[in-house]
């Protein structure tokens, strides 16, 4: 009886240890620069998003928010160098639908786990792709657009992030449910893919509006239609594809903000209250509804089972459409 009692004493005095360690950690957390990882090269959307919010984040916590893009099949490259980084704060990821809930069904050896290797801070927004055209195509709704492909098989090019982006998920599940053939033509990120469409290289592109508003208010690209079920505020006046003759298309693209699994939960939740508050921030707000992003800031536990009902919603996608990457 006493060795129970004794070894219960030491379990409990471990226990408290470890907790009151974990708390005076995360109260001196951050001692040093934070590295955000966009696993995208520059110019995309995500980093006309990410970029502001690191400016607000690092002044909230006293810190240099350095950001780091890390472009590469599919954003597997980044996300690999953020689960294989000490789990200590210092390291986090944006993460986007490609990353989290496509990836392991495109790649036959993916270097990470989606749910294993990350603690997840919060679901941090979600947003539409817009369908957009170089203006040589002689199209300009969605149902123009979806017969002259039609007529044209194999004719109609268009750009993604690279194989396996939300992007190039947006175009497989337009095929699918419109019943056309559209070629696909993976850039480096959406930056890259968003030139090859303006110099004419390819003929239609799924890109974000953040990335794409200025072009087409240039006239340099058409904007036929967005992803979503229902329009965002910011762009009312662009139809959704749903309601242009593709009923219950839906196609968005999602970020979340993620550390190495292992990172101590204080930290975490420091991160996530800080990530929030930046969010109620009137001007990030006004840049976010610009862009037709709307913030979300789940806890982490909601951005867990987020995560696991897109992966289960992607599989399909991923398997009708037939896409692999060895």
């Amino acid at each position: 009886m006493k060795k129970r009692f004794l070894f219960i004493l030491i379990i409990s005095i471990f226990l408290t240890g470890s907790a009151a360690w974990n708390d005076a950690h995360a109260q001196a957390y951050p001692k040093k620069p934070i590295h955000l990882v966009i696993p995208y090269p520059p110019g995309g959307g995500t980093d006309t998003i990410m970029r502001p919010f690191a400016q607000l984040l690092s002044q909230r916590l006293g810190q240099p928010i350095v950001i780091e893009n890390r472009g590469g099949s599919g954003g597997s490259l980044g996300m690999d160098s953020v689960a294989r980084s000490a789990p200590d704060g210092y390291t986090i990821v944006a993460a986007l639908t490609a990353q989290l809930a496509v990836n392991p069904f495109l790649y036959k050896n993916l270097p990470y786990d989606p749910v294993k290797d990350f603690a997840p801070i919060t679901l941090f927004a979600e947003g539409p792709y817009i369908l957009v055209v170089h203006p040589s195509m002689p199209v300009k709704t969605v149902q123009e657009f979806i017969e002259y492909v039609r007529n044209h098989p194999k004719d109609v090019t268009y750009a993604s992030a690279g194989n396996g982006s939300g992007a190039h998920l947006a175009g497989e599940l337009l095929n699918t449910m419109a019943g056309i053939k559209m070629m696909h033509v993976p850039y480096k990120g959406g930056g890259p893919g968003l030139i090859g469409l303006i110099s004419g290289e390819v003929k239609a592109s799924f890109q974000t509006w953040a990335s794409s508003q200025g072009h087409v208010k240039a006239g340099r690209i058409r904007v036929l239609g967005s992803t979503i079920l229902k329009r965002p505020n910011a762009i009312s006046h662009i139809p959704t594809i749903s309601e242009s003759g593709v009923p219950g298309y839906d196609s968005g693209v999602w970020y979340t903000l993620l550390a190495p699994a292992g990172t101590p939960r204080p930290i975490i939740d420091r991160l996530n209250s800080e990530t929030i508050a930046v969010q109620k921030n009137p001007e990030f707000g006004k840049l976010l509804e610009g862009q037709s992003i709307i913030a979300i800031g789940s806890t982490p536990e909601e951005c867990t089972q987020f995560i696991k009902r897109e992966l289960a919603k992607y599989e399909k996608v991923v398997k009708e459409a037939g896409v692999r990457i060895e």
